[in-house]
């Protein structure tokens, strides 16, 4: 994120032209590694970043020119973090935790990225045209990690470090054409081809001497992998009354996990996307409609654990979605906005074939390929006010999902242990009915948890209000925000791991050259959860940043901004993480960045 122009927030009918299975819409990030116009000047950018929570730091370079004709983007970044500090106490053991070492950072939270992206574009008035090449290489440690069986005499594993490698290749080729036709305005298109591997492996760390058991069971690394092409097509048909556009997408995707920790296997993703969408301004309001239509084929495996049979699936299915919004201003400082859309969305690979061991959440985690289509009714309406002295936004959800997919525990699920017996009969990891122990579960220690549907109802605002004016010489803005999800089953129980309320203040303070800001993020205590969920204890977030511009006679600009994050150093969880006890948030955090432009 050092060399982008935007980020989008796509809502509503427009949504529908670019992704399938988007019930919510999309976020798009817009750099321009192809750029769409011509560079007039050649630019250098240069950042450097420390911070203390981690001992990290990070650099990045970027340089684009045009050479005879051709505009030229390159960049490189590199980061190294190590392990994060966490307040006092903020780690909760569980009960049975025979380690007393209280630490003050979170063991394999480490993180290094090295990252290089090169494109290469031409632009005129037809259009334009480029190719883009990236590649993101990673190496991080993974702070949880699941046991499939209980270590004996509640003794943690020494000396082990559990760790990732990822590799991720991705090339682009993005253009448009200015057709100025009668019926077709102009054609934007895109090609794009991308590799990603994972490497999950188990090393002992350095300096651990003790002599290796040759009859220890060796762990063998795991390869994730995720090969994907994409071809899309949209053709602007606007006229001088409306905008139209239709678009044709197609995504051809293979995913595979191969070793020991293997959860899944091979699996392929087909799509095949139509989209509509038309604008219209009349009198009183405007309108936008979209359609979609999905074509998606899903094929993939399960094996029995037990008796090692596969048995092959295929999931063949057309889907189809629309969504209409509706707004008008009420006055020339105040606009109103209604929408409504339905939208299909089938089973991913994951929830139809899924089966096996994620320690990653201290999960067995089993798909089921007889898994439909889910089915989101979705209304929401928003208003924006803004008088260039006082602003404020309201928007209010309601979303019913028809045969909603959820992973759930089976304690949550049935209501019942999923590690002990079970007289129910309908759980395979359940005992019988003879009032025996139930029989041995290879994977006793891990929580078992199924992919499920049900029907469900979300609904929810986001609501902000502030000011601006002015003060001493500079310019003051402060705002208040908050935001709110709730989410149940039609049987009255909770969904899991939905994240509690949110109030935002903010106070922000220009004066020429100098920007100041102060950010609190008061999160509130979740206690409507799902069962066999805990509560999650709120915190208060306090973020600040302070930012000088040096002018570089006229020929560029030096950055230099001081942060912090955390400050009131919170023991702060994330309710929708598997692993918030034994995984918390960052503690207090101090740095300084410096951004130069040439």
């Amino acid at each position: 994120l050092n060399d982008i122009q935007q980020i989008e927030i796509v809502k509503g009918p427009s949504s529908l032209l670019y992704a399938n299975g988007t019930i919510g819409g999309i976020i798009n990030v817009v750099d321009d590694s192809i750029s769409t116009i011509n560079y007039e000047l050649p630019k250098l950018k240069v950042g450097y970043e420390t911070q203390s929570v981690n001992d990290g730091s990070s650099e990045f370079i970027n340089f684009k020119n045009n050479f005879n004709g051709f505009n030229v983007n390159v960049g490189y970044k590199n980061t190294e973090f190590g392990n994060y500090d966490v307040p006092d106490g903020a780690v909760i053991h569980e009960e049975d935790h025979g380690d007393d070492k209280e630490l003050s950072y979170i063991e394999n939270s480490d993180y290094a990225v090295e990252a290089t992206k090169f494109g290469i574009s031409r632009a005129g008035d037809w259009g334009y045209v480029g190719v883009s090449v990236d590649n993101l290489e990673s190496l991080y440690g993974i702070p949880f990690h699941g046991e499939e069986h209980p270590k004996e005499d509640g003794e943690p594993h020494e000396d082990e470090r559990i760790f990732s490698s990822t590799d991720s290749e991705s090339f682009t080729v993005k253009g448009s054409y200015n057709v100025n036709g009668n019926l077709v305005n102009k054609i934007d298109y895109t090609y794009r081809d991308s590799d990603y591997t994972l490497v999950e492996a188990h090393a002992e760390e350095e300096g651990h001497d003790e002599p290796h058991d040759p009859e220890e069971e060796e762990h063998a690394p795991t390869l994730f992998s995720n090969n994907a092409t994409e071809y899309g097509a949209i053709f602007d048909i606007s006229n001088d009354i409306k905008t139209q556009k239709l678009s044709f997408n197609y995504v051809d995707e293979d995913s595979s996990i191969v070793g020991e920790e293997a959860f899944m296997n091979p699996a392929n993703n087909e799509v095949l996307t139509l989209g509509y969408f038309v604008g219209q301004d009349f009198d009183l309001f405007h309108v936008d409609l979209g359609i979609r239509l999905d074509q998606v084929t899903r094929s993939g495996s399960i094996t029995d654990e037990e008796h090692g049979d596969v048995d092959n699936f295929t999931i063949d299915d057309d889907v189809s979605s629309f969504a209409v919004s509706i707004g008008r201003d009420l006055s020339d400082t105040l606009e109103l906005n209604l929408g409504f859309s339905s939208v299909e969305r089938l089973p991913s690979v994951i929830e139809l074939f899924m089966n096996g061991p994620h320690m990653a959440s201290g999960r067995f985690e089993v798909g089921d390929p007889t898994l439909s289509a889910e089915t989101s009714n979705n209304f929401d309406i928003s208003l924006n006010f803004d008088n260039g002295e006082y602003f404020a936004s309201a928007s209010f959800f309601i979303n019913d999902v028809d045969n909603y997919i959820a992973l759930i525990d089976e304690e949550d699920h049935d209501g019942h242990d999923p590690h002990g017996g079970d007289d129910d009969g309908d759980d395979p990891h359940d005992g019988d009915d003879d009032g025996q122990h139930p029989p041995h579960d290879p994977h006793e220690n891990l929580i078992h948890a199924n992919y499920v549907q049900e029907d469900a109802e979300f609904d929810g605002y986001e609501i902000e209000f502030g000011r601006t004016f002015d003060l001493g010489a500079g310019e003051m803005t402060l705002s208040f925000g908050r935001d709110l999800v709730n989410a149940q089953f039609t049987d009255g129980h909770n969904v899991p791991r939905i994240n509690p309320a949110r109030n935002v203040y903010s106070l922000s303070y220009a004066q020429d050259d100098i920007v100041f800001k102060l950010h609190l993020k008061d999160v509130e205590k979740q206690n409507d959860v799902g069962e066999g969920e805990t509560a999650t204890a709120g915190y208060q977030m306090l973020d600040t940043r302070l930012t000088k511009t040096f002018d570089l006679s006229g020929k560029g600009e030096l950055k230099v901004s001081l942060f912090g994050r955390n400050l009131l150093d919170e023991a702060a969880r994330n309710h929708a993480s598997f692993v918030k006890n034994e995984v918390p948030l960052p503690g207090k955090n101090y740095g300084i960045k410096f951004n130069l432009t040439y």
